[in-house]
């Protein structure tokens, strides 16, 4: 085992097997915030800011209002530890949810990738530049769809043969411009939780009606 990177908010191991991930995995399970990213070898363990976990639980939430208000059936299973030894990858997003196949996985509350499908939805709150690429991890995993918050921005990629490419729409919710939920979170962040999911179900009925 070697560590090439370390700093406040993260590790970076090297020669990484995979029973040594199994391992820390089991070793960090109760460790509230660790988030851990696996590839062919190469470990992250990230403990996130508090400004990361406040996006990720708005935006999180933003989603879930989403398809309340579209009256969609949906899963949510937060940062779920997901990982596929055939792949030699294993990650743990900021958020995950279950859409297009959340009949396939309804009321399951445990998850193996040789069987199940992965969730059709990610999150990830890219504040600070991670050091260990996440796409290509999420790739073999087959996500079909990663919304990525970096500087105010949100950003939709879907995934098409092997790679992510940018999209001006979601598969999920191709009716709203994905783009203006930041804007929209930004007005309303110093008026509290309750104002902005209130402003987030006004701006879908607005854009739906």
């Amino acid at each position: 085992m070697l560590i090439t990177t370390s700093r406040a908010d993260r590790v970076i191991l090297q020669n990484i097997n995979w029973q040594q991930f199994e391992d820390l995995l089991l070793d960090l399970g109760s460790r509230s915030g660790t988030r851990l990213a696996y590839d062919q070898g190469t470990l992250e363990i990230m403990n996130p800011l508090p400004e990361h976990e406040y996006y990720k639980e708005v935006i999180g939430d933003v989603v879930k209002d989403l398809a309340e208000e579209l009256e969609l059936d949906y899963e949510s299973l937060g940062s779920t530890t997901w990982k596929l030894k055939t792949q030699l990858a294993g990650v743990e997003p900021d958020n995950c949810f279950y859409f297009q196949n959340e009949t396939l996985v309804r009321g399951q509350l445990n998850f193996d990738l040789d069987r199940d499908p992965p969730p059709d939805l990610v999150l990830e709150i890219d504040l600070t530049s991670k050091s260990l690429p996440r796409f290509p991890i999420y790739a073999r995993l087959k996500v079909m769809e990663i919304w990525c918050y970096e500087s105010g921005t949100l950003t939709i990629y879907l995934l098409k043969n092997g790679e992510y490419l940018k999209a001006k729409k979601s598969l999920i919710f191709p009716h709203l411009p994905i783009q203006q939920i930041p804007n929209l979170i930004e007005k309303s962040r110093t008026s509290g939780r309750r104002a902005i999911r209130q402003a987030v179900r006004h701006w879908v009925r607005e854009n739906v009606d």
